[in-house]
């Protein structure tokens, strides 16, 4: 290489992620000897503008807040994507970002807001969003089911308490008023409701990844600097994506080669690992990640200890845009629903991670080992074996960020005093 020559100008990137890569790679071969791999990491990462982050092909969704829930279903299916920034439809035409938008929405959100509510319904309880609602009004009949065009479905109770409903439910919801003129702003501050925490493009790199981990952040909205206008949204899955385009440049392989137990992970004792049982009604499953806050579960045999398979949070977005597929089943289970699934999913000629099968990896395995199975297979955590197949513990996307960087004292400053407190009744 000649003088003066940099690594980025003497290599061809494979891609936006890798140009990147290169970016920080000039930066980490000037530090300082002295410092500690962590320490140069962190510096390389605190001299990045956000603003240098790939920008996908597609153009930034934004949901209207008076948009009904069944059309912010159908947009987010449509455009394949999880989440989308929620923008304020009173708000005038000049309106700073602060005032422009209220949140964030989720397509899993939108799903277990109206479990939420049969929940309610079947216990005899009005939530607060449903006293907004002048439209609608819930009670408890003799089987459980709420008025207003869900009477056709049938709700019980398990031998552990659990509820679970008949398969035609949500094939009654999908059609009924309800679902159709509740507005996306009706459901500000319910489970998976993030406040609108934008970063600006002038922010760091290092600012970015501390909140997509250590603050459990998972979409992250940029901001222009200059015009305060939205030009990009940063999620855990594109920074692992972003680390795997990096794989051969030296600062990666330096912490990638790192084996998973040498790092602390997985961080959860297997004895404290949340879990399903493949014959226990679906219902449960997405009722446990709601009430713990987490995105999935590993789906496990009769035994409780070998993972057949995994249920995400975000699959339960099939109860809302597949409910067809569950209507001949008096109850549906983990096994049957994730069986319907997977035959809608290769019907339709769809690419998703339930098609894959269980994605594993041992605690020998290395970092760059998990990044690059979770990014291959588009997947959000993967499960740690030991090698009978005994579940041993869980690794995701945000174990993975929280490892790249550290918090230095008193980085953050008054960074979070223009976040708007969250409701009362927020399960963020």
């Amino acid at each position: 290489m000649a003088a003066g020559e940099t690594k980025a100008e003497n290599t061809s990137p494979r891609s936006p992620e890798a140009e990147l890569g290169i970016k920080v790679e000039d930066l980490w071969e000037v530090l300082e000897p002295q410092l500690t791999p962590t320490e140069k990491l962190n510096s390389c990462f605190q001299d990045l503008p956000v603003s240098s982050f790939p920008v996908p092909p597609s153009h930034v969704i934004e949901i209207p807040s008076d948009t009904s829930l069944a059309e912010t279903v159908e947009i987010l299916s449509r455009h394949k994507i999880p989440s989308a920034p929620v923008r304020d439809a009173d708000a005038p035409d000049d309106a700073s970002w602060m005032d422009r938008y209220i949140g964030i929405v989720e397509f899993a959100g939108v799903a277990m807001w109206v479990l939420n509510q049969l929940d309610a319904s079947a216990n005899g309880k009005v939530g607060s969003t449903l006293t907004r609602m002048d439209s609608f009004t819930y009670k408890k009949q003799a089987n459980g089911v709420a008025e207003n065009g869900l009477t056709s479905a049938t709700s019980q109770s398990t031998d552990d308490g659990s509820t679970s409903v008949a398969g035609s439910f949500f094939e009654t919801l999908t059609s009924s008023e309800f679902y159709k003129n509740t507005k996306v702003r009706d459901i500000s501050g319910s489970f998976r409701w993030a406040p609108f925490l934008a970063l600006q493009t002038s922010d760091s790199f290092l600012t970015m990844l501390l909140l997509l981990s250590k603050y459990r952040v998972k979409t992250l909205p940029v901001v222009d600097s200059d015009n305060g206008m939205l030009v990009n949204i940063i999620t855990q899955s594109a920074v692992v994506h972003m680390l795997a385009e990096c794989a051969g440049l030296d600062w990666f392989e330096n912490w990638g080669d790192k084996a998973l137990d040498e790092l602390g992970l997985p961080n959860t004792k297997p004895c404290d690992l949340l879990k399903v049982k493949e014959d226990e009604p679906v219902l449960k499953a997405f009722l446990l990640m709601r009430k713990k806050g987490i995105g999935g579960l590993p789906v496990v045999d009769a035994s409780g200890k070998y993972a057949v398979g995994n249920i995400s949070i975000r699959d339960v977005q099939y109860l809302l845009t597949a409910p067809e597929i569950y209507k001949d089943y008096r109850t549906i289970t983990v096994r049957n629903f994730l069986t319907e699934v997977q035959n809608y999913l290769i019907k339709q000629k769809a690419d998703s991670p339930l098609l894959h099968g269980l994605i594993t990896c041992k605690r020998g395995d290395t970092m760059k080992d998990v990044i690059l199975k979770l990014d291959s297979k588009k997947i959000h955590r993967i499960y740690v074996t030991d090698e009978s197949g005994l579940l041993e513990g869980v690794i995701t996307l945000r174990d993975i960020i929280s490892k790249l960087v550290y918090e230095p004292s008193n980085y953050f400053g008054d960074f979070f005093d223009g976040v708007l407190p969250l409701p009362e009744d927020s399960r963020v």
